[in-house]
């Protein structure tokens, strides 16, 4: 009987053990991500790969310099930590309509717009470290994040 419970405790700790590594393993980001979304049926530029590690690692950055919550704050998170996309909230492909026919938006509606709101948040981030560092390493125009397609 003793056997059995011992042979049993071992076979629990095992099962946890690869549960909780796979958990884990599916929350922490891969080095490098591949921006696209299912949201774009076609893309006219290629697709932006976010040096993710660079950004955490190298850099320095807080998760919640890009990772906020649905009023712009800065989330608490660490690495591993479980994030939502930004195609989740900012949901419309694309970006806004522009000219003077383009329907009036309210903010909100603004940012439900997914690529304005990579492009402000990847951009603008990029254009103050380029100032502040006195270089053009972050890139700062299409080409510079969007890779050329054949």
């Amino acid at each position: 009987m003793k056997k059995k419970l011992l042979l049993l405790a071992v076979a629990v700790l095992f099962v946890s053990f690869f549960i909780s590594a796979g958990l884990f393993a599916d929350s922490t980001p891969q080095d490098i991500i591949n921006m696209e979304s299912k949201a774009y049926t076609e893309h006219k530029k290629g697709i932006c790969e976010f040096p993710h590690k660079k950004h955490a690692e190298d850099l320095k950055l807080e998760c919640g310099t890009c990772h906020h919550d649905d009023k712009g704050a800065a989330l608490e998170l660490k690495a591993g930590d479980d994030v939502q996309k930004c195609i989740e909230c900012h949901n419309k492909p694309g970006e806004k309509p522009k000219g003077k026919d383009a329907p009036k938006l309210t903010p909100k509606q603004k940012r439900e717009y997914h690529a304005d709101m990579m492009h402000a948040q990847c951009k603008g981030c990029h254009k103050d470290y380029n100032k502040e560092n006195k270089t053009k390493a972050a890139p700062a125009t299409c080409k510079g994040c969007h890779p050329k397609t054949n």
